[in-house]
């Protein structure tokens, strides 16, 4: 592997690990490891469904930031945000 190529992986695997959120930069030695297939049947058991919709970028740049500064992440935020809209869980 010449220098080049191995550049080039270092910075995939910090877009990697950008694209993960800032769970993946922070702490990611110290979280134990669950593949994709785990996580989505942990999930399920606790009642958890995927959900997309389309949101303005302000808006979305605000949930980041919340998300970031919350413990449980972005599911967490919008959950809390949702109860205080009035919805119940």
């Amino acid at each position: 592997m010449n220098k080049f190529q191995l550049e080039q992986t270092k910075a995939f695997k910090l877009a990697n690990d950008l694209k993960q959120g800032g769970r993946a930069r922070a702490g990611a030695a110290d979280a134990p490891k669950t593949d994709r297939r785990e996580q989505r049947k942990l999930d399920q058991a606790k009642g958890l469904v995927p959900f997309a919709c389309k949101l303005d970028e302000k808006l979305v740049k605000q949930l980041k930031d919340r998300a970031e500064a919350h413990e449980g992440g972005m599911t967490e935020v919008l959950a809390e945000l949702l109860v205080k809209a009035g919805l119940e869980r």
